[in-house]
C-alpha cells in the first residue's frame, strides 16, 4: 500500500502541476468585446504619454541633475528610454497580436502558463494601486507647497499633535484620499470621455514642457556645460542616473492595457506605444537640457528645480505656468493608473482567476464600474495613510517582475510552433467530449481519441521550433525535444543565469568584499552560459512573419530587456522585498483557494488539453472503481503502467 500512496501522491502532484502550467486558448473572434472600441491612435498615444510625464519631469530631473549627473542627465534619460523601449517593443508585439484587456497578465497566460500569469496579474494590480496612491500623495503634497502648507497645517490642527506610526505617514492625506475618489467617478461616466478629459491635461503639459524648454534656449549659458561640467560625476554618474531615470518610464504598459477599447489595436497600440516613448524621452532630454543651460547644476533646486531656475533668472511668472503643467502631469499619471487597474482586475475574473463579480462590465457605460469603485477606494486608502517614500519603493518591484516576463514570453512565443483548430464538428461537441465512456470501450479508446485530436490540429508554422538545418549537430547536447521546447528551457536557463549575474556582480563591486580569482572564473562561466543559451535560441526556427507588428532582432533585444530588469531588480531594498512577500502570500491564498478551481481554461472544450483531461478523468474513475472493490476484499489492486501514463 504505500507504494500505492506514492503512485496517488505522484498522480495529484502531477495534476496540479498540469493546472498551473495550463495556457490560455484565444478561440472565435479577437475583437469582440464587452468594452466600447472607441479609442484611436492619438488617444492612446496621449494616454501613454500622459501616464509616463508625471511628477517625474518636474521633480526628478532637478534632483538627478544635482546630485548623480550633473548636465549629463541628458544622457541618462536617453540611456533609461533605449532600456524601457526594450520592454516596450516586447508589450508593442503582445498589443498587436492579442488586443485584450489586461497586458502582461494576459501575454504571460498565453505563453508561459496559468500560475506565472496570476503573479504577473496580482502583481500589477499592486502596481497600479501604489502607483495611483502615490501620485495622489504627490499632487496633494505639490498643492500644499503651493498653498504654503496651509493644508497639513490644518489637518494637524484637526489631530490635536496626534501623529502615526511607522510604515504610515505622520499624517493622513484626506486631499490625495479625495483625489482618488474623484477620478475614479470621472473615469465611471465611460472611456471615450476620461480620455477626452486625459488628452487635454496631457496635452497642456506638453505645452508648459515646451515652454520649459523654449526659455531654455532663451536664457540658456554654455559656459555651464564646459571645463569639465558637463559629466562632471562621471560616466559612472551617468549609468546611476539612468538606474534612477528609468523609473520615469514606468507606465507605458497602460497602452497595452487598452487593447480591448482600441479601433484598430493592431495598428494603434505599436505606433502608440513608438510615438510615446519617442514623445516622453526627447520631451525629459531636451527639459534637462534647459535646466542645466539656465543654471550650474550645482545651483538646482531639487525640490523645486524648474520654478526656482526661472525664478533666479528673472521670470517669476514662469513658477505659475510650470505649477499648472505639474499638476496636470501628476493628474494624468493618476488617470493612467486607475485606467488600468480595472481592466486588469476584469481581465482575470474573465478567466475566472479572481471572483466573477469582478466580471462585470456595465452595459449603459461599457466600463467595468464596479472595479472602478473597489480600485478607486482602495487606493484612496492606501493614500491617506501611507507615506510617498514607502509607496514608491513597493511599486518597483511588481513593475520589474512583470517587464521581465512579458520579454521571456515573446522569445518563447516567436519559437513555439502556432496551432489552431478547425471549426468543431458534429462528432467533437462538448456533449461527446465529456459522455462517460460505454462498457466496452477499452483503454485504447482514449489513446484514439487524443490521437484524432492530434491529426486535427493544423500546424500554421512547420519548421517553428526546430533547429536549423546547419545546428542539427546540437541534438547531441539537446536530445530530441519537442519543437519549443528546447527554447523555453533556454529561456529559464538564461533568466537564472542573470539572476546569479547580476548577484556576483552587485557582491564583487562591495567594498567589504575581496574578490578572488575564483569568483572571476565562476563570473566568467555565467557569462559563457548567458551566450550558450543565446545560442541554442538562434539556433532554431522562428514562426513566420505575419502583417503584425514584431520586436525585431529575436532573441538579443528581449534578453536585453531580461537582464536589464533583473538588475535593476536587486536595487530594490530588503523591507521592499518583504511587503512584497506578504502581498504574494495574499494572492497565493486566492489562487490556490479559488482560481485553480475556477479557472474558465479547466473547460474548454475545442482545446487539446481537455480531451486529455477527460481521458484521465475516465482513467481515475476506472481505477477508483477498482480500488473500492478491491478494499472490499481485502485485495490490492492490481496497476498498469497505462493507468500512471500521466
Amino acid at each position: 500500500m504505500p507504494s500505492v500512496r506514492r503512485m496517488i501522491l505522484g498522480h495529484v502532484m502531477s495534476g496540479l502541476c498540469t493546472k498551473m502550467n495550463r495556457t490560455k486558448k484565444l478561440q472565435g473572434d479577437l475583437l469582440e468585446t464587452p468594452m466600447k472600441r472607441c479609442l484611436t491612435t492619438f488617444d492612446i498615444t496621449l494616454l501613454g504619454v500622459g501616464h509616463m510625464v508625471g511628477a517625474g519631469i518636474y521633480v526628478l530631473t532637478g534632483t538627478v541633475a544635482h546630485n548623480t549627473a550633473g548636465p549629463a542627465v541628458i544622457l541618462s534619460f536617453l540611456l533609461a528610454g533605449l532600456a524601457s523601449l526594450l520592454a516596450a517593443l516586447c508589450y508593442a508585439e503582445f498589443g498587436a497580436r492579442i488586443p485584450k484587456a489586461g497586458s502582461a497578465y494576459v501575454y504571460t497566460y498565453i505563453s508561459v502558463g496559468e500560475f506565472w500569469a496570476f503573479v504577473i496579474g496580482w502583481n500589477i494590480i499592486l502596481e497600479h494601486m501604489i502607483g495611483a496612491a502615490s501620485v495622489a500623495r504627490a499632487w496633494s503634497g505639490y498643492v500644499d507647497s503651493l498653498a504654503g502648507g496651509s493644508i497639513s497645517n490644518y489637518t494637524r490642527r484637526i489631530m490635536h499633535g496626534y501623529t502615526m506610526a511607522e510604515p504610515l505617514g505622520t499624517i493622513p492625506d484626506f486631499l490625495a484620499a479625495g483625489l482618488c475618489l474623484a477620478y475614479a467617478m470621472l473615469l465611471a461616466l465611460g472611456v471615450k470621455c476620461s480620455a477626452t478629459v486625459n488628452s487635454l491635461l496631457t496635452t497642456i503639459n506638453l505645452g508648459v514642457m515646451g515652454l520649459v524648454i523654449g526659455l531654455g534656449i532663451y536664457y540658456a549659458k554654455f559656459s555651464n556645460w564646459s571645463c569639465g561640467n558637463f559629466m562632471p560625476f562621471g560616466f559612472s554618474g551617468v549609468l546611476a542616473g539612468a538606474a534612477t531615470c528609468f523609473y520615469a518610464f514606468v507606465g507605458f504598459d497602460s497602452i497595452a492595457t487598452s487593447g480591448e477599447e482600441a479601433r484598430d489595436p493592431g495598428y494603434s497600440i505599436p505606433r502608440a506605444t513608438l510615438f510615446s516613448m519617442a514623445i516622453v524621452t526627447i520631451g525629459y532630454m531636451m527639459v534637462g537640457a534647459a535646466l542645466t543651460l539656465v543654471v550650474p547644476y550645482w545651483e538646482i533646486n531639487p525640490t523645486a528645480a524648474l520654478p526656482e531656475a526661472f525664478s533666479s533668472r528673472g521670470v517669476p511668472w514662469a513658477k505659475y505656468v510650470i505649477s499648472v503643467g505639474a499638476l496636470c502631469g501628476m493628474t494624468t499619471t493618476l488617470f493612467g493608473s486607475l485606467f488600468s487597474l480595472p481592466r486588469t482586475m476584469y481581465a482575470m475574473a474573465n478567466d475566472g482567476l479572481l471572483f466573477g463579480f469582478l466580471g462585470h462590465v456595465n452595459e449603459r457605460t461599457q466600463v467595468p464600474v464596479l472595479n472602478l469603485a473597489i480600485s478607486g477606494s482602495v487606493s484612496a486608502l492606501i493614500a491617506l495613510l501611507f507615506d510617498l517614500q514607502h509607496l514608491v519603493e513597493f511599486m518597483s518591484i511588481g513593475t520589474f517582475l512583470a517587464y521581465t516576463i512579458v520579454s521571456a514570453s515573446v522569445i518563447i512565443l516567436r519559437y513555439r510552433p502556432e496551432k489552431n483548430t478547425p471549426p468543431p464538428s458534429n462528432a467533437g461537441t462538448p456533449s461527446s467530449l465529456t459522455s462517460p465512456p460505454t462498457e466496452g470501450a477499452d483503454s485504447n479508446s482514449d489513446c484514439n481519441s487524443v490521437a484524432s485530436a492530434e491529426s486535427e490540429l493544423l500546424d500554421l508554422s512547420e519548421g517553428t521550433g526546430k533547429l536549423k538545418s546547419r545546428y542539427v549537430w546540437l541534438v547531441n547536447f539537446l536530445g530530441n525535444c519537442k519543437p519549443g521546447d528546447a527554447v523555453t528551457g533556454s529561456v529559464m536557463v538564461y533568466t537564472a543565469s542573470c539572476i546569479f549575474l547580476c548577484y556576483l556582480l552587485m557582491l564583487i563591486s562591495q567594498t567589504y568584499f575581496a574578490p578572488d580569482w575564483w569568483d572571476y572564473f565562476v563570473l566568467a562561466n555565467v557569462v559563457l552560459l548567458l551566450i550558450g543559451s543565446l545560442v541554442v535560441i538562434s539556433a532554431h526556427q522562428q514562426n513566420s512573419s505575419n502583417d503584425k507588428f514584431r520586436v525585431p532582432l529575436v532573441p538579443i533585444v528581449p534578453a536585453l530587456s531580461i537582464l536589464f530588469n533583473v538588475g535593476l531588480m536587486f536595487h530594490l531594498s530588503l523591507l521592499t522585498w518583504l511587503r512584497f512577500l506578504v502581498w504574494m502570500v495574499v494572492g497565493m491564498l486566492i489562487y490556490f483557494l479559488y482560481g485553480i478551481h475556477y479557472s474558465k481554461e479547466a473547460a474548454s472544450p475545442n482545446s487539446y488539453s481537455i480531451l486529455m483531461a477527460t481521458s484521465e478523468a475516465g482513467r481515475g474513475a476506472k481505477w477508483g472503481a477498482t480500488l473500492r472493490v478491491n478494499q472490499k476484499s481485502d485485495k490490492v489492486p492490481i496497476l498498469d503502467e497505462e493507468d500512471f501514463a500521466h
